[in-house]
């Protein structure tokens, strides 16, 4: 047995064996956590949108029982709405943690700033949904700095379900993901439905592409409107979804004829070097769709004798792009390179923006995919900068 083999084995050991403790609210009634009216957003308040620029909808239950109001890893009552900014470094209890700075919204009142916020720039919405092993602040601080990075002529979208931002805890984050499937496809229905949003880029990390490739079949099928073509540029960076379901569902649904002759693209970001998702393999026993791993050893065999790097890829599908970020992968577990590495950032905002094609992939054997290789004349680039990875404020 090979090193990494021993590696996903005893990651998804530890993995099962963190998920047997059950979930704790603590020494709390549920209902007091949400007690404090400040927990009840009052219709007509006033939001400061300069202050608090980035919106979010989340399923996350409130903890409304200290001056900072935090939104926790357990599962709430109703979706809530509000707006919020980058998280900042505050010091609780003699230590420092993020927190991010939030105000609960009206639902209607949401939906009209949402409007008034879309209608001032192109139509056009940024919705974000975050994976496995995040929580609110760090969520938040991604939402953020995608807004930065890309420029985004439009309102950004922050989704927050209840991930519980924990290694141990992917099986309860697995959980809780199904469990709010229908909030989440109910909350994207409501958006894809409003008249003035034209357009809008779905953006989904690791396992969020669970809660976001179903949600679009489901608005398909069920909206109210001619159509739900608004949904036209989705991307998914290291999805956590399994790639054999993806390719054999994916053509009859979301990237079905009508849907790519209505200008729906998909593009995937992909890494053999995703450690995160080599463990999820090994969970789950299949490859994920964002790691290129040769799960078929004749295929991976086939490769080889072509000299051709051993990387399996999804198989070709009208609308759908592969972008393969292995060999500019950047931090301990290259599971968020669109994030981190100053290549994939710069193919990711020119994604968003809407471009199909970049100079810089570089063709595969297979013609929907590409792989992104260092720059030969900036072989060391300032990922930080490029990314737009910014300091996190800190409080005064």
């Amino acid at each position: 047995m090979t090193l990494l083999r021993h590696l996903m084995v005893a990651t998804a050991a530890l993995t099962l064996s963190g998920c047997i403790a059950a979930v704790d609210y603590g020494k709390v009634r549920h209902a007091d956590y949400v007690a404090d009216p400040r927990c009840t957003a009052q219709p007509g308040a006033v939001i400061d949108g300069d202050a608090l620029p980035l919106f979010f909808a989340t399923s996350r239950l409130p903890d409304c029982r200290s001056s900072d109001i935090s939104l926790l890893r357990h599962r709430g009552d109703k979706i809530r709405y509000g707006r919020f900014a980058v998280p900042r470094e505050t010091e609780v209890g003699g230590k420092t943690r993020l927190r991010t700075p939030i105000a609960f919204q009206d639902s209607a009142d949401w939906w009209t700033a949402l409007q008034a916020e879309t209608d001032r720039r192109q139509g056009r919405v940024l919705l974000y949904v975050h994976g496995y092993r995040e929580t609110f602040e760090s969520t938040s601080k991604d939402a953020a700095q995608i807004a930065r990075m890309t420029g985004f002529d439009g309102p950004v979208i922050e989704y927050s379900w209840p991930s519980q931002g924990e290694v141990l805890s992917y099986a309860v984050d697995e959980t809780n993901m199904y469990h709010d499937v229908r909030n989440f496809r109910d909350f994207l229905k409501t958006l894809a439905e409003r008249p003035w949003v034209k357009e809008i880029v779905v953006v989904s990390h690791s396992l969020g592409a669970r809660l976001v490739i179903p949600a679009i079949a489901y608005v398909d099928r069920a909206s109210s409107s001619a159509d739900s073509s608004n949904i036209s540029n989705v991307i998914l960076a290291s999805p956590d979804i399994d790639r054999e379901t993806f390719e054999r569902d994916i053509e009859e649904e979301v990237l079905s004829p009508r849907r790519v002759a209505n200008d729906r693209r998909i593009t995937v970001y992909v890494s053999h070097a995703d450690k995160a998702l080599a463990a999820s393999r090994a969970l789950h026993g299949y490859p994920r769709l964002g790691s290129p791993y040769c799960f078929d050893p004749f295929e991976a065999a086939d490769l080889k004798a072509k000299g051709l790097p051993v990387r399996c890829y999804p198989v070709a599908r009208a609308g759908l792009t592969i972008v393969d970020t292995t060999d500019v992968s950047r931090s301990a577990t290259g599971h968020s390179n669109f994030l981190r590495s100053a290549a994939a950032c710069r193919d990711f905002v020119d994604v968003v923006a809407g471009k199909r094609a970049r100079p810089e992939r570089n063709p595969t054997h297979l013609a929907h995919a590409f792989r992104l290789t260092p720059d030969p004349a900036d072989p060391k680039p300032d990922d930080e900068a490029i990314c737009n990875r910014v300091p996190v404020i800190v409080a005064p």
